[in-house]
């Protein structure tokens, strides 16, 4: 059954690819972007695929409540939490303020628009049937070092969901995150040039070299640069529909790597 789907950060990415593989499969879709000239350039792509009657596109900058107040307005079946932003580097030295930041873009303000819109539904009666969805991590079930301040981030949306999914059970409201790989989109390459911006070999003890070499070693790695082609079209199945694991690990090795961590950390020694 077609549904209709609103995405936030749609202007690339994950988000962009499931927006167009949706809207194929026979999904409506609102796609948003969080700078007005992204919105210009996915309207223009839209109507190139000859897709602009199934995907409508939008400004939504979860920095703006005006932004979110509008988008809590629309009319939609699936809210697909998407929009992301990450602020890697050693935890004991990256400024508290620039962690505080991350947290609000990948925390406070997807549950803000999320709250606003599961209040709405119910309190129109339009939950049953209606489902929520978080891109966040193999990062938010587990740690490596260099990324926590990151993949906190998307271990609180773990939480977050994990609470949604049984509060609102009785409402008919479902809930799933999806858990990709280090998948190549360029989110994490460019995520990976921001610690460089605050640190400063004269004053902090990590080494900007050392800290360059250890990304771009993960990088060259085949699990550091996997094709996203095989988690877009995970997700453009998982989003829409209504029955489905509440978590969703890609690909299956990553799946049995965070298991056996997860395993492991029962024994894990100081």
């Amino acid at each position: 059954m077609s549904k209709t789907i609103l995405i936030t950060g749609a202007g690339s990415g994950f988000g962009k690819a499931g927006a167009i593989g949706m809207a194929r499969n026979g999904h409506n879709i609102i796609a948003t972007c969080q700078v007005s000239p992204l919105v210009t350039y996915l309207r223009e792509e839209v109507e190139r695929l000859d897709l602009g009657k199934r995907i409508r596109v939008e400004r939504l900058d979860l920095t703006d409540p005006y932004d979110i107040k509008q988008a809590q307005s629309w009319d939609f079946d699936v809210l697909w939490n998407n929009a992301g932003q990450g602020e890697p580097g050693p935890v004991w030295e990256i400024p508290v303020d620039i962690v505080r930041r991350n947290f609000e873009t990948n925390v406070f303000l997807p549950l803000t628009l999320t709250q606003g819109v599961i209040q709405r539904w119910i309190r129109e009666g339009k939950h049953h049937g209606k489902k929520v969805v978080f891109t966040s991590s193999m990062g938010g079930l587990f740690t490596p070092a260099n990324w926590g301040t990151y993949v906190s981030t998307k271990h609180a949306l773990e939480s977050i969901a994990e609470a949604l999914q049984q509060e609102l059970a009785a409402y008919g409201i479902k809930i799933q995150t999806i858990n990709p790989g280090a998948y190549y989109t360029g989110y994490n390459e460019t995520m990976a040039d921001n610690p460089f911006r605050w640190m400063d070999d004269s004053k902090n003890f990590t080494k900007r070299a050392d800290l360059r070499k250890g990304f771009d070693d993960f990088f060259a790695t085949p699990e550091g640069k996997m094709d996203p082609t095989e988690m877009i079209d995970r997700m453009i199945e998982i989003v829409p529909a209504d029955t489905g694991k509440f978590r969703n690990v890609c690909p299956k090795v990553i799946e049995d790597m965070l298991k056996d961590h997860q395993l492991k950390a029962w024994e894990a020694q100081i």
